[in-house]
């Protein structure tokens, strides 16, 4: 089999500011910038890797949610637990300090794990957990 990640879905609550934080502050190219329905769908993805994208969409966009489950969505976006992205780059330093100069909120510093890999961690935006992995 040959098999790779083509997209992966992060909710955002936010379009602008999911824009800004990917675009400008991550560097990702915009891929798609889709409006449906008065809800708005963002593909981006990094620079040079054209065929991985992240989808940002809007959570309560899901056929058959309830209303209870878009507050628990709701409720876990806001505490950084419903969604999550691991990232990498071979600069960890210079990507947090530049992270962090933008006003991305910091959940950990660069930090070598007891599992052996040094990663920093920030939240989007929309609460999403994103981790960057220093790549050796």
């Amino acid at each position: 089999m040959d098999i790779t990640i083509h997209s992966s879905f992060l909710p955002h609550n936010d379009a602008d500011a999911a824009l800004a934080f990917y675009r400008d502050t991550l560097g990702f190219e915009v891929r798609k910038d889709v409006a449906y329905h008065g809800m708005r769908w963002l593909t981006v993805g990094p620079a040079g890797q054209p065929d991985t994208s992240i989808v940002l969409h809007p959570p309560a966009a899901a056929p058959g949610i309830t209303d209870d489950e878009r507050r628990t969505i709701a409720e876990m976006m806001a505490k950084g637990t419903y969604g999550m992205i691991i990232l990498a780059t071979a600069d960890l330093d210079g990507t947090f300090e530049r992270l962090q100069a933008s006003g991305a909120e910091v959940i950990q510093e660069p930090t070598m794990q007891p599992y052996g890999i040094r990663d920093c961690a920030f939240r989007d935006p929309s609460g999403n957990h994103i981790r960057i992995n220093e790549v050796r």
